[in-house]
């Protein structure tokens, strides 16, 4: 039976009454609201859209067995097919391509979706994810861009602008569009993430930690995700003021402990914790054990993303679970030996795995190992997926490493310049302090 759903696009349904879960689907999932998960109450509906939701849905848990929760749901999408719209059956081709395992057809079905079709944005959104986690940041602006005429009225699009405009460097831009957003829609989190971006990357400091504190009460009914996320970000903001204490209460309560079973909140923990670390304060190994039983029972063959699998060897290392880390970083090295997609090899075999082994060298103390592995992967992070400010965590291992390896020179030319940009960073500046002391240097500069 032919219907609209929310955003006007025209859907086949079997079941009429499955319209409002898969307007749940649509607007929460382009929202960041965990009403997307509703699309699973209409999984009895065989409607090719619906099941292609469901299947998407199942993919998002980012785990090993994702695609075998997902298969029976795209099996039935496609079989559906025939009987439903062109526009849902890119979808449900571009949904069963990401089932598949063949992320290069699944983003081509989104942009060709994003020209044919401008106000699919749940499509569209599932794109950005695709080309975020690929790493091609012009590629999630092109494709937000390809809407906006047909859909400038829509307040998420201009989340999606944001980031895209954010992870181009375009900082402008993003703010201006991310401003847009909130002007439409007081209560849109994405774009709150994209200003905090902005923000920690200019060094405005004082203002981020302020905007975070004077919308976190919008943060209601999302998914986990996006709430522990944006908490983050509000912790890197305390953090680079110092005001540690502050930091290990956002942990506690708002980054860790929402759904600790979800890799996104999992990588959250680890990052923050790692952070805190490398800012000198103690986190406690309860903390690091807690995150690490999760992942020592879940994630040692999961191999979704290598951005994902670095955080979870890292979190393991740190957690002193010597077995578990010899067991990810050895299947980690099988993984990228047997990838048969050119990129997805390339990037496992000569991003991830030396980033792993200079991981593992840096939780062990081998400062030297770590400097020249990590040096080996850090031109070309960008290929693992993860944001500016998640990947910055890398970066931050290998400056520690090169400080205890006495590459004292090396450091200095390293944070000097992210101190020039960022002077309200406390962090910083008492980093550089002890850089120029060991260098003979004025310690003010």
């Amino acid at each position: 039976m032919p219907t609209v759903d929310s955003l006007g696009n025209p859907v086949t349904l079997h079941e009429p009454a499955s319209a409002a879960a898969l307007n749940d689907f649509v607007d929460g999932f382009i929202a960041c609201e965990a009403r997307a998960v509703n699309i699973l109450q209409a999984a009895g509906d065989v409607s090719a859209i619906v099941q292609a939701c469901c299947a998407a849905l199942h993919m998002f848990a980012e785990s090993a067995d994702a695609p075998r929760n997902a298969r029976p749901f795209i099996d039935q999408a496609l079989a559906s097919a025939p009987q439903a719209s062109e526009r849902e059956q890119r979808f449900v081709a571009a949904v069963a391509a990401w089932v598949h395992g063949d992320l290069p057809r699944a983003i081509a079905l989104h942009e060709e979706q994003a020209r044919q079709h401008p106000r699919d944005l749940a499509s569209l959104k599932l794109g950005q994810y695709h080309l975020f986690n690929c790493g091609d940041s012009p590629g999630m602006l092109r494709l937000a861009l390809q809407a906006l005429p047909a859909a400038g009225d829509v307040p998420y699009l201009h989340g999606m602008l944001a980031f895209g405009w954010e992870q181009c460097h375009l900082l402008t831009q993003a703010e201006s569009a991310a401003r847009r957003a909130v002007a439409l829609c007081r209560k849109e989190p994405w774009a709150h993430h994209a200003l905090a971006h902005v923000m920690l990357t200019q060094g405005r400091i004082a203002e981020g930690t302020d905007f975070i504190g004077s919308v976190s009460d919008t943060w209601t009914g999302l998914n986990s995700f996006m709430v522990t996320h944006n908490w983050w970000h509000q912790a890197l903001f305390l953090l680079e003021q110092e005001r540690h204490d502050e930091v290990l209460a956002l942990y506690d309560r708002q980054v860790w402990g929402v759904v600790k079973d979800y890799t996104q909140d999992q990588i959250n923990a680890i990052s923050l914790l790692a952070r805190l670390e490398l800012a000198g304060v103690h986190v406690g190994a309860h903390r690091w054990a807690d995150v690490a039983g999760y992942l020592e029972r879940q994630r040692l063959a999961d191999h979704v993303l290598p951005f994902l699998d670095l955080q979870y060897l890292y979190g393991l290392a740190r957690a002193d679970c010597a077995d578990a880390v010899a067991t990810l970083l050895r299947n980690i090295e099988s993984h990228a030996a047997t990838r048969t997609e050119s990129h997805a090899r390339t990037v496992w075999q000569q991003v991830c795995v030396p980033a792993a082994h200079g991981l593992v060298a840096h939780a062990r103390g081998d400062w030297a190992t770590a400097v020249a592995q990590l040096g080996t992967a850090l031109p070309r992070l960008l290929e693992i997926g993860g944001s500016h400010a998640q990947r910055d965590l890398f970066h931050q291992i290998w400056v520690d490493a090169l400080q205890h390896n006495g590459q004292w020179a090396a450091v200095q030319n390293l944070l000097q310049p992210q101190a020039n940009a960022q002077p309200e960073s406390l962090r910083l500046a008492r980093q550089l302090r002890n850089v120029h002391a060991a260098l003979a240097l004025p310690v003010d500069g």
